[in-house]
């Protein structure tokens, strides 16, 4: 009961019991009632409050990157994630670098600190939403699109579908432009992303992407590219034409250009490529960026590094919050906390980036805005 106790003497403003009970003898709730009655109601009555406090709804989040897919989909559950990593580990080429990653995920080698994957796809999705729920938050979401639809049918206030894309998606699930068009007048889809061409090696401004992007702009549906990390040295873990270079924000450049009207933000902000990230948003108002990932699975250092960078050089009012949750839902509270508690933050500048800056991207009524308090 020490958090109770604490909590009633911070309201009473008092620091010892004897204080509580002298105030309790003066208590006039009955003429003449017994000192135990008087304790029984103080205490039910400042204990309800208490309880009424811890149960508060939080302010609304709006995750800009949150996954539905499978507990395989990364690998053989468990897997640790680190939150963060210590470091990203050393290979020796003489041997298979998917041997070395999937060690490091199966033991947590890598980081003191670890959250491990749920072993179901269930688990996945209780734990997923009841995450959201805890935390109060409304979340983009992409993945299977089997799996979004699942989830959306038991939490379709908090479950903002969108569609993940690459060109291997048209083959595997028929996602051609024309058949993209007509998912997303539906309505039934409304964010197109996240669109995760750099795994293939492939930029955002290349003329093979270009016709999607004139869909997403002629439709006004938002577009979320991966512009930043994968797995590390996910080169050797079968994404063969994956390129570091493709970090560069500097790669969105043209396609910004050509499509004026494109709402567009860039997943994971480009990290660690920080002048071009800040080059690429100085030179193109029109564009926001995620935190997805990099929230969490970088050391707090480096994070508030490049946070603060983005914030400083004036970019605060286009930061939104992502988590890039994949199958590790304990994340998404641990990178919302990475937010509230950078110190060189302000109160203004934390609810831009948790809550405010992504209602305004995504155009949000004040009817629905108000929906989410």
């Amino acid at each position: 009961m020490p958090d109770l106790t604490n909590y009633l003497y911070k309201r009473l403003g008092v620091e010892d019991i004897p204080a509580i009970t002298g105030t309790l003898a003066k208590l006039p709730i009955y003429s003449k009632p017994s000192y135990d009655k008087k304790l029984f109601l103080f205490l039910s009555l400042l204990t309800g409050l208490y309880c009424a406090a811890q149960t508060k709804k939080p302010l609304p989040v709006i995750d800009m990157h949150l996954h539905a897919i499978g507990a395989d989909d990364q690998g053989p559950p468990p897997l640790k994630m680190g939150v963060p990593f210590d470091n990203f580990g050393y290979h020796d080429p003489k041997n298979e670098y998917g041997s070395t990653f999937m060690e490091a995920l199966k033991t947590g080698k890598w980081a003191k600190h670890s959250t491990s994957s749920p072993l179901t796809d269930d688990s996945l999705q209780v734990q997923t939403l009841r995450a959201l729920r805890s935390n109060n938050v409304y979340a983009v979401t992409s993945g299977d699109m089997s799996i979004v639809r699942k989830w959306h049918t038991q939490e379709p206030k908090r479950i903002m579908k969108g569609v993940y894309w690459d060109f291997r998606s048209v083959k595997k699930n028929g996602l051609t432009v024309d058949s993209l068009r007509k998912l997303f007048r539906s309505g039934e889809f409304a964010i197109f992303g996240e669109v995760a061409i750099q795994y293939e090696g492939i930029s955002p401004s290349d003329t093979a992407f270009d016709p999607y992007l004139k869909m997403a702009e002629e439709l006004d549906i938002p577009v979320g590219i991966h512009v930043g990390p994968g797995p590390p040295g996910v080169i050797y873990l079968g994404a063969q034409k994956y390129r570091a270079s493709l970090h560069s924000a500097l790669v969105l450049e043209n396609a910004l250009v050509k499509h004026p009207k494109l709402r567009l933000y860039a997943m994971h902000a480009g990290w660690p490529m920080i002048d071009d990230m800040l080059a690429v948003l100085y030179a193109h108002p029109q564009l926001y960026v995620d935190l997805g990932v990099i929230c969490y699975h970088i050391s707090e250092k480096e994070f508030y590094f490049y946070l603060e960078r983005l914030v400083n050089a004036g970019f605060g009012k286009r930061i939104m919050f992502g988590s890039d949750n994949m199958v590790w839902p304990q994340t998404i509270k641990i990178g919302i906390d990475r937010i509230k508690n950078a110190t060189f933050l302000s109160e203004e500048q934390k609810r831009d980036i948790l809550f405010n800056n992504a209602t305004r991207f995504l155009r949000l009524t004040p009817e629905q805005i108000k929906a989410m308090y």
